[in-house]
């Protein structure tokens, strides 16, 4: 019987996952490729042999996503899978529509893709990057702490670098960090949860990871990326909503989807986002899922020294997916430079170099502010040169992690941090003592 040849459209992330589960042992298909998008430096590599199993002794090329026709073309591909996340639903129906033209047809996996844990899991995801899924999930760990839970999380693959030693990693320490040489993008999401005490795990295999996880944990906490669905199957669903953006959780794949499968919905940012804005978002999630649990919440932003910033010419860092996959013009950093009396927020576009130049000229949108990207050694080193030859008096670091650890910055600093606060009830806790207080 013929096999089906396939090819993975993805970013590193859940196009590896769904290998992984579905297709990597599975005698009825051939995957002949990867494309790869939206991360730098993906393209060109090859899925290893030790994680593509023996169906596949070479491994599998991974190409630019520019040669998605031709591949199609060249290779006989019958099917094409889109696997990677937080793009508009006309941009999917874009790329189904190059797919079937050429001749293949397009695919999106969901429940097949989603692995069965032995403890419960709680997932916490978002309808866009950038919507606060990161302060939500420590509220969460927080929480379930405090309930007295054995906690470990798991967090949505980055894995940047040499993919074999990535395949399964066990954070519980900042040594762990650079044993794994994290990029800042990693260090942003773990650091915040080993400094609370809880392991994270994280890297290329997620049943892998799943089966050690489950070892020590009494819940699991999903710590999902960019606005893609969980890996493992939900006990409980938490999905966060973004006011600043209204009407994006109705317009983005695969964030409807997860707003459509909420069981609970966090509307966040209400105390810097617009009444107006924020009923559309309400009236939103009414019309596709009213049977979801509604939390109303803030990100109130803490800073070293506020009055440090007053009157100063200020280059404000935000965090990095933020500005580009999350098409913000802003972060907590420009909130703090403005509430707190800055007298310029210097643009750093004349003076970014290298593939930070690269970073503004792939999304125009991202304004006077700098992404903290940092996706390998030679783009920190950009990050870092961008940063001291801009001309400025400050500069606010509003990355989840201290970036001054990461990078040496010549001027004086203050930091920016954030955190989720409920707003009236029914409250995270609320929710959390129903399903798990016993």
């Amino acid at each position: 019987m013929k096999k089906t040849r396939v090819l993975i459209m993805g970013a590193a992330g859940r196009d590896f996952h769904n290998f992984n589960v579905c297709f990597r042992d599975n005698p009825l298909f051939e995957v002949v490729a990867f494309t790869a998008t939206q991360i730098p430096n993906i393209e060109g590599r090859t899925y290893p042999p030790e994680l593509a199993g023996k169906l596949y002794p070479a491994g599998i090329p991974i190409y630019p996503e520019s040669e998605l026709e031709t591949l199609i073309r060249e290779r006989d591909i019958d099917q094409v899978v889109f696997a990677y996340s937080d793009v508009p639903h006309e941009y999917v129906m874009h790329k189904a529509s190059q797919v079937l033209a050429v001749g293949a047809d397009f695919r999106l996996m969901s429940k097949e893709t989603m692995l069965k844990a032995k403890v419960p899991v709680v997932s916490v995801c978002a309808v866009r990057t950038g919507s606060g899924k990161s302060q939500t999930t420590r509220r969460v760990s927080d929480i379930l702490r405090q309930m007295g839970k054995k906690v470990v999380v798991v967090r949505h693959p980055m894995p940047y670098g040499n993919l074999v030693k990535q395949v399964y990693q066990r954070f519980a320490s900042y040594e762990d960090l650079d044993k794994y040489e994290c990029t800042i993008e990693e260090r942003e999401e773990y650091e915040p949860h080993l400094d609370r005490g809880t392991i994270v795990y994280a890297g290329v295999d997620y049943e892998r990871i799943l089966r050690q996880a489950e070892q020590e944990a009494e819940i699991l906490l999903w710590d999902g990326g960019n606005n893609d669905l969980p890996f493992y199957k939900p006990d409980l669903h938490i999905v966060v909503t973004d006011p600043h953006r209204a009407g994006h959780e109705l317009r983005y794949h695969p964030g409807e989807a997860n707003l459509r499968m909420a069981d609970v919905v966090v509307i966040n940012k209400i105390d810097t986002s617009e009444p107006d804005k924020m009923e559309t978002v309400r009236h939103n999630i009414l019309a596709v899922n009213p049977r979801a649990v509604v939390v109303d919440a803030a990100s109130p932003i803490f800073v070293d020294d506020p009055q440090a910033i007053r009157g100063r010419r200020v280059l404000v860092v935000e965090d990095g997916p933020t500005l580009t996959h999350g098409e913000m013009s802003y972060g907590a950093g420009v909130v703090a430079a403005r509430r707190f009396g800055a007298a310029e927020i210097v643009d750093p576009r004349p003076y970014a170099v290298g593939s930070i130049a690269e970073t503004y000229q792939k999304y125009p949108h991202t304004g006077s502010v700098l992404p903290a990207m940092g996706y390998g050694a030679r783009q920190i080193q950009e990050l870092e040169e961008t940063i001291n030859v801009t001309p400025c008096d400050m500069v606010i670091v509003a990355t989840p992690i201290d970036l001054r650890r990461v990078v040496k910055i010549n001027r004086p600093t203050q930091r920016v941090r954030y955190e989720l606060q409920e707003i009236g009830r029914p409250t995270l806790q609320d929710v959390l003592n129903t399903r798990f207080g016993r």
